[in-house]
């Protein structure tokens, strides 16, 4: 198999999408893992911008800087540039199935049905909510980056 590379796309591309980014370089760099990443939005408000705050804010408390991100949006090309797709919810991911195009290769997916006991469940929204908001969201990416890096390397 070529090299692994993973996108990650919520709405905005300012909160959860670029948390999973953050978790799955984290976990794919201690595991010694080949791979691109990246992250992106479905909707295009926010592109050009840095992410939230408050999502920077949590990432640097666990050791990423990811204040040089910068929110885009997911055009149809990121269906054949990568190997793997994963909405962080039920909304995006049938999103990006109407915008997938016919000769697409890449696998898409949610990306919690990686985590077993997860499956079919949407990452956390933290947008509206507080730090606490952004803490779940960080343990629920986290949780799936360490099981996607698992299953990559299985499939390696």
């Amino acid at each position: 198999m070529h090299q692994p590379s993973v996108l990650f796309v919520c709405l905005g591309n300012i909160c959860r999408s670029p948390l999973a980014e953050a978790a799955f370089r984290q976990e794919a760099q201690r595991a010694g893992l080949a791979v691109t990443v990246d992250s992106a939005g479905t909707g295009n408000w926010h592109v050009g911008s840095a992410p939230d705050p408050r999502a920077i804010a949590q990432a640097s408390g666990s050791g990423v800087d990811i204040s040089a991100y910068r929110a885009r949006q997911v055009n149809r090309a990121d269906f054949t540039r990568f190997t793997h797709i994963y909405a962080l919810d039920a909304n995006n991911l049938s999103d990006l199935r109407k915008l997938r195009p016919s000769d697409a290769t890449a696998h898409l997916g949610l990306l919690l049905d990686e985590v077993p006991g997860l499956q079919g469940q949407s990452v956390a929204d933290p947008y509206y909510g507080g730090p606490e908001d952004f803490a779940q969201t960080w343990g629920e990416v986290t949780q799936a980056a360490r099981a996607l890096v698992a299953r990559l390397q299985a499939e390696g």
